[in-house]
């Protein structure tokens, strides 16, 4: 326990998959769209680490609050710090609470935008638990913890990935993971035992140029509240043989800005609608797919919509 508690240590991830499912040896969880963060508690003394292992224990004042529900003298627990806006959380805000670096700013935005932890595994108490099967962390993170506003359990379901699925669209929240409930924990490892299922977004974004090689796609951008015209992905399926013709010739008439290797950058003028699967924390989309042209959006309302 020594080696692992106040440690920097690499958490378990999950493959990505389709489409929901339903299977008796996996449990369900909602996928909470934050921050991952492993919190080690001994004693009073609680520490805060990243997915990357950088420690921002002094960024959330609320952690003292949060370890106050954890009952357990000390613990290693796998979570996804959250803020939570109408019943959801909201990617950007947590995102802003990582970036703030002054004291000043910082006590503000805990009242401002105060976060919480949803706590699902536990890498350790008095003893290791990384071999030990899911369902068994499962009951060891409730007997941990206390529930209160800043810290609680995950809330899961046996089998029935569809019907969460679903109660997480219903919600608007980011999706499903499902996990395999006899599998040990794997840090560091991006696992088949863990799968992400999450909803596809549609957002409208500027073509801001495209590429002919290896395959035809669209560069796309968006508007940020700091900073405009930001690339945020390329899109390669869903373009028909007639729209990239029709769009081609669209360009062809002036549109042309500068040939930078394979990509041709654009004067900004042309609209479409996109559907993507995942987000990076710095917003960069994949799993995207090419919705439609829209030629009456104005280039400036593309905005990220937070």
């Amino acid at each position: 326990m020594e080696s692992m508690l106040f440690a920097s240590i690499k958490p378990m991830l999950a493959t990505v998959g389709d489409e929901p499912f339903d299977d008796e040896d996996f449990l369900f969880e909602p996928k909470w769209d934050g921050a991952r963060m492993l919190l080690h508690k001994q004693g009073e003394r609680i520490e805060a680490y990243t997915r990357s292992g950088r420690r921002v224990t002094d960024k959330f004042p609320e952690l003292k609050e949060a370890a106050l529900a954890i009952i357990a003298e000390q613990a290693v627990l796998d979570c996804e710090g959250v803020c939570m806006n109408g019943g959801r959380a909201v990617f950007d805000d947590f995102a802003y609470r990582l970036r703030l670096g002054d004291s000043r700013r910082i006590a503000a935005a805990a009242r401002s935008h105060p976060a919480s932890w949803i706590a699902f595994d536990v890498l350790a108490t008095t003893r290791e638990h990384l071999r030990e099967p899911l369902h068994d962390r499962k009951r060891i993170v409730n007997e941990c913890i206390e529930p209160s506003e800043r810290l609680s359990p995950c809330a899961f379901l046996m089998g029935r990935g569809k019907a969460l699925y679903d109660w997480t669209k219903e919600h608007r929240l980011e999706g499903i993971v499902a996990k395999r409930r006899y599998s040990g924990y794997q840090a560091g490892v991006v696992s088949a035992d863990w799968i992400k299922v999450k909803h596809p977004v549609e957002i409208d974004a500027i073509i801001l140029g495209y590429r002919m090689l290896p395959v035809f796609a669209f560069v796309i951008g968006l508007h940020f509240r700091t900073v405009r015209f930001k690339p945020v992905g390329l899109v390669e399926a869903g373009i028909s043989a007639e729209q990239r013709a029709a769009f081609l010739g669209i360009v062809a008439g002036g549109l042309h800005a500068k040939q930078e290797g394979t990509t041709q950058w654009l004067k900004p003028a042309l609209c479409c609608r996109i559907e993507y699967r995942d987000r990076s924390d710095w917003h960069e989309l994949s799993g995207t797919t090419f919705k439609g042209f829209l030629p009456d959006k104005r280039v400036d309302d593309c905005m990220w919509t937070y």
